[in-house]
């Protein structure tokens, strides 16, 4: 596999990003990464790479980089959790679409990416930013999927449930039973939201899964339902970038 690590220039800074693809065979296919609230790390990177494993040009970008180029949480203390959560209330709809944005102009700059088949997935606090990506860019995206996604019933106008009217592609939804940041009534709301927008879509409920159950390293780390996300990303995405 090709790996990079650059530097897109946004409106608002340089957005420091990983990204990986296969060596032959491109252009390829286009996959977003959205992070979780932990930040940018190797965990994420291995998760990047596992995708350009089958046919895929990833974009894994560092979205606290208004505020530090190398920000990930070691661990789980007061401190460092006040710290998370001071990053990840930094982020919301309108440096979402700064970031979006930034790496479309990316993409479609570079001869290995297929900007015709455009992709993203958003785990935790990403699960918004990829509605608000689809929302936002309607025309440039096949599919989105929001894994054990946080806070996507607010009462905000740019709540992530009130975007479906504004959505045109296919969007997967991977709900934890266990999860403060997605309780079954929002997930409800979304649903019909969904239905309403007639939105293509399947939410999917992880029984006595955690929030954060897909990452590796996680202490609610869950490998069926981890291994049975992926396999739903891969079909996904296989079906609607037709890799």
């Amino acid at each position: 596999m090709i790996e990079h690590h650059i530097d897109i220039p946004t409106a608002d800074g340089l957005m420091n990003t990983f990204v990986v693809y296969p060596e032959e065979n491109g252009p390829f296919p286009v996959i977003f990464f959205y992070m979780d609230a932990p930040g940018k790390r190797e965990e994420l990177h291995d998760m990047a790479r596992r995708f350009a494993t089958v046919g895929y040009f990833v974009v894994l970008p560092n979205l606290y980089y208004r505020r530090t180029r190398d920000y990930y949480l070691k661990e789980r203390t007061p401190e460092q959790l006040e710290e998370m959560f001071g990053h990840m209330n930094s982020l919301n709809a309108h440096t979402s679409h700064t970031d979006t944005q930034a790496m479309l102009s990316y993409v479609d700059q570079n001869t290995h990416a297929d900007t015709k088949r455009i992709g993203a997935v958003g785990y935790c606090m990403s699960g918004p930013f990829v509605m608000w990506a689809a929302a936002d860019f309607p025309d440039r995206f096949q599919s989105i999927a929001s894994i054990h996604g946080a806070n996507m019933v607010t009462d905000g106008a740019d709540s992530p449930h009130r975007m479906p009217p504004k959505i045109r592609c296919e969007s997967y939804f991977a709900c934890a039973e266990i999860d403060k940041w997605a309780p079954p009534e929002d997930i409800r709301q979304l649903e019909q939201a969904l239905v309403d927008a007639k939105n293509k879509h399947r939410i999917e409920w992880f029984p006595k899964a955690e929030h954060g159950f897909v990452f590796p390293q996680r202490a609610v780390y869950e490998k069926h339902g981890a291994e049975r996300h992926w396999e739903r990303l891969f079909d996904l995405f296989g079906r609607t970038l037709k890799v």
